[in-house]
């Protein structure tokens, strides 16, 4: 590690216990950006700078302590909603990845050879202009498209230039993410997200999530409140997650099966009368025709289907009964439907049909919708609107649930494989090696015409690649407003803290303005990040200037208050029992019983693999940072989980070394044998398994959780289905 970054002491202390960040959160409160104090012994200048965290989709806020160009210290904005004061281990670790060796430093080409060389800017954007404008020549803008992950400068500048382009091609990381959750909810209640009020709940179920995991610092809080106020919180997981530490019961349910429980549930509320009839009679559409299609899901049906005792399921409808309004089941993210199963856009339908039954919606404990501020318009004579594109997007008819603001970034590799899709880019995306079968995604974009990947590191998709951009560090640059909703919504900024480390690195904001100059359409880009920021920022009444002096501004006008009846932003314009377009897309009306695509046949030792994310890592991205990695190894965190019972019977004890296969990949793996998990499943963590040899703290640790995973995805949501797969294990030597 470099001696310019945390030491490795600092760095645990922090991650080990957030309680010692908070104890000097008071440091947050210094209001001046650049605010500097110079210290009599060492004569070293410090300047406090606020940035947001870049190592997952959460962007908590913090300020950075720069003592004479180097970071030394980061405290958590306590202003910020998502960090309230505080950072995970990940905020943490992945400050390193500004000193990483294994930067990627200068543009590269790849050779005749399939090696890269490193080239100049001017070449690299000259190139990749021509192939651009060849292929549109050719094939249309249509054959373009782009694939990133969202950030605040790169959603904004990466759906731009595509449109400028005449690409309507713009896909997020959804597909293997969150993209059948939030499609499921959109088509239930016309909006994709809402928060579940923990804190203030008499009872909520938590489904395949796990907030002490390091989802965000402000979440642990709220369930840690929860717990303290008595709330009966349950966790519905094949694995038993690190939040039963704030939680009453686990509930080891099959994987996969999840929508049984939650009918079954809604049949109980329904046929005790125990739901609000009031609510739902005013609030929805389609609530007899559900209500007789569940008719049959009684918990007995489901006690077969889930594992779990028919009496528990009856149980646990009856305490929500109880406890409602104060009551929901939280909407949870990727680990069980958000992507995962054949059923997982119908569960987060039916999830949002059961918290209607309970009347919570708004309710002071139940499930909320929180305020949010956007930039307003802007001046077009300095801001051109792009012109309208009208074709639509790969995918959209063929999986037509899937919301358009995220898209199945898989459909497009299924068209680079026809030919249909020719160039393609890739913002901050390691696609290749997280989003499905690797194998099948490198053969598809084979295909492919232009292939280009702007990144800081060269992830497995880089490596695959025509041309790799390097983009300067999250640290190393200053990038548009985030704009971020919650019960008082607010505008945080990701401010430059480093000096650029590596000269010819760039921002994301430089990186596709000059693209965009050389495909020829730099018209639309005639103004400066700074320039953008401001505008948008004063659209909202402040200013760039204001908001680097305090890092997050509040508005409290927008703040949000209980009982407010939701604007239901469906067709129908209400809560939406029974759904057309699911209907004309091949499904049921209303959500019913889907079975998963594969079920693990015990007789030939078949185990569902599922995945799940670790405190420590967001998948393949933090995996390469040596103070993270390193608690991975002092712990064997990469290990599989298996049933105890099921190790005994298989001969395999905790720390064996086992090879873990199925039809598409097998690989050697220690084994962590635990009573915390179903029988039917092994778990294996998403973050490992990395191929590229450029990475050399991550490479070769591990096992790649989509190395056995097919390459599949769910009908009429698109999501890839990551834990449709089954395994098998067999002890080394045997």
């Amino acid at each position: 590690m470099s001696g310019h970054a945390l030491t490795r002491r600092s760095f645990l202390v922090g991650s080990a216990g957030v309680a010692a960040v908070a104890a000097g959160a008071g440091l947050v409160s210094l209001s001046v950006r650049g605010e500097a104090d110079a210290d009599a012994e060492t004569d070293k200048r410090t300047e406090v700078v606020h940035s947001l965290c870049n190592s997952c989709s959460s962007k908590c806020g913090y300020y950075a302590y720069v003592v004479d160009g180097e970071l030394t210290k980061l405290i958590g904005d306590e202003a910020h909603p998502n960090a309230q004061g505080k950072l995970c281990a990940r905020g943490y670790g992945y400050s390193q990845i500004a000193y990483s060796p294994d930067r990627l430093t200068d543009p590269m080409k790849k050779n005749e050879n399939g090696e890269f060389e490193v080239i100049g800017w001017d070449q690299a954007l000259s190139e990749i202009g021509q192939k651009v404008n060849d292929i549109i020549a050719q094939y249309g803008p249509e054959a373009l498209a782009m694939v990133q992950d969202p950030r605040p400068s790169g959603k904004y500048y990466t759906k731009r230039f595509m449109n400028a382009l005449g690409s309507p091609n713009v896909y997020t990381h959804g597909a293997a993410c969150n993209l059948s959750k939030e499609s499921g909810f959109t088509q239930a209640i016309g909006a994709a997200n809402f928060e579940s009020d923990v804190a203030n709940s008499k009872m909520t179920m938590f489904i395949g999530r796990s907030y002490a995991d390091a989802i965000r610092p402000s979440s642990v809080a709220a369930l840690q409140q929860a717990h303290e106020n008595g709330a009966h919180i349950v966790l519905v997981d094949p694995r038993l997650n690190n939040s039963i530490a704030f939680a009453d019961e686990w509930v080891p349910i099959n994987p996969g099966t999840d929508l049984a429980l939650i009918l079954a549930m809604s049949n109980v509320l329904i046929n005790r009368d125990l739901y609000d009839a009031e609510y739902v009679a005013a609030n929805s559409v389609g609530f007899d025709e559900w209500a007789s299609a569940i008719a049959g899901y009684t918990p007995e049906w489901a006690e077969g289907i889930t594992g779990i005792p028919a009496a528990d399921i009856e149980r646990l409808a009856l305490e929500f009964a109880e406890a409602a309004p104060a009551a929901s089941i939280e909407p949870s993210w990727r680990g069980a439907f958000g992507c995962s199963y054949a059923n997982s856009g119908e569960t987060a339908r039916a999830l949002c049909l059961f918290n209607t039954l309970l009347g919570c919606w708004n309710q002071p404990g139940g499930a909320l919708f929180l305020p949010s501020v956007k930039a307003g318009d802007l001046d077009p004579a300095k801001f051109p609107e792009v012109p309208k594109v009208e074709a639509k997007m790969w995918g959209a008819e063929e999986y037509p649930l899937a919301l358009s603001s995220m898209g199945t970034n898989l459909y497009v590799a299924e068209m680079a494989k026809e030919g249909k899709v020719k160039g393609l880019f890739f913002y901050n995306s390691n696609m290749a090696a997280g989003y499905s079968n690797p194998a099948q995604l490198a053969e598809d974009f084979a295909n492919l015409d232009l292939m280009v990947v702007v990144d800081v590191q060269m992830s497995e998709t880089a490596m695959l690649a025509d041309y790799v951009l390097p983009e300067c560090s999250y640290l190393e640059r200053r990038e548009l407003p985030e704009f971020v909703g919650g019960r008082v919504p607010v505008v945080s900024l990701r401010d430059q803290v480093l000096e650029v480390i590596h000269p010819n690195t760039r921002p994301a904001d430089v990186i596709f303005t000059q693209l965009a100059e050389a495909c020829g359409v730099g018209q639309y880009f005639p103004f400066t990040v700074d320039e953008l920021a401001d505008a948008q920022l004063r659209s909202v009444g402040t200013s760039l200037d204001e908001l680097r002096q305090v890092g997050t501004i509040s508005f409290p006008e927008k703040a949000y208050a209980y009982g407010k009846v939701p604007e239901w932003k469906t067709p129908t314009g209400k809560i939406q029992f029974t759904s057309e377009a699911c209907e004309a897309a091949g499904l049921s009306a209303c959500p019913v019983w889907v079975e998963p695509q594969v079920m693990p046949n015990e007789t030939v030792g078949e185990f569902r693999l599922i995945g799940g994310k670790q405190a420590i890592h967001t998948h393949t991205q933090t995996a390469n940072c040596e103070p993270l990695m390193d608690i991975t190894k002092s712990y064997g965190l990469d290990r599989i989980w298996i049933n105890a019972e099921v190790a005994e019977r298989l001969g395999i004890a905790d720390g064996d070394e086992v090879i873990l296969s199925n039809t598409m990949a097998e690989g050697p793996i220690k084994v962590k044998v635990t009573e915390r998990i179903n029988p039917t499943a092994i778990y294996m963590p998403s973050h490992y398994g990395c191929k590229s040899p450029d990475q050399h703290t991550a490479y070769g640790v591990g096992l790649n959780f989509m190395d056995f995973v097919p390459f599949h995805m769910e009908p009429a949501y698109g999501s890839a289905m990551t834990q449709e797969t089954l395994v098998s294990v067999q002890k080394v030597g045997e």
